[in-house]
């Protein structure tokens, strides 16, 4: 997102659980992939329900589980969608395996991203936009 959707979006990540480290297979895939990897950490989506956290506009869980998971009530009350990928840091296997996990979720998330930036969000009504990102995620 933060390189196709530059420079009128700016996208974080974080998650329920943080683990305290990024996955080295996720870093191999962005890296992979031509994106910076630098200042990369495994963070808490809490951080980003405090006062001083970036406005969030829109807030797309990725996790399978993420349906039944409880989820912040976000500041500013985001547009959200439920893109359910499976985890690949889930994955057991063979290192081949969990970098093609890996790989797999980068994919569906990218073209994801590129089908939610081809909307036309400036000349939109709110709820349209909404109902079009939850459609985006179900593909």
């Amino acid at each position: 997102m933060n390189r196709k959707g530059f420079p009128n979006f700016t996208a974080f990540s974080a998650g329920s659980n943080p683990t305290g480290h990024v996955h080295p297979a996720a870093v191999g895939q962005i890296a992979g992939a031509g994106l910076p990897t630098d200042g990369l950490r495994s963070k808490s989506w809490d951080e980003f329900a405090k006062p001083d956290a970036p406005k969030i506009h829109f807030v797309f869980t990725v996790c399978d589980k993420a349906g039944s998971e409880v989820c912040p009530v976000w500041p500013g009350h985001p547009l959200t969608a439920r893109w359910g990928v499976p985890d690949p840091a889930a994955t057991e296997g063979t290192r081949q395996q969990v970098e093609r996990a890996f790989f797999e979720a980068f994919s569906i998330l990218d073209r994801r991203i590129t089908l939610f930036l081809s909307l036309p969000l400036a000349t939109i009504e709110k709820d349209v936009i909404q109902s079009e990102i939850n459609r985006i995620g179900r593909q």
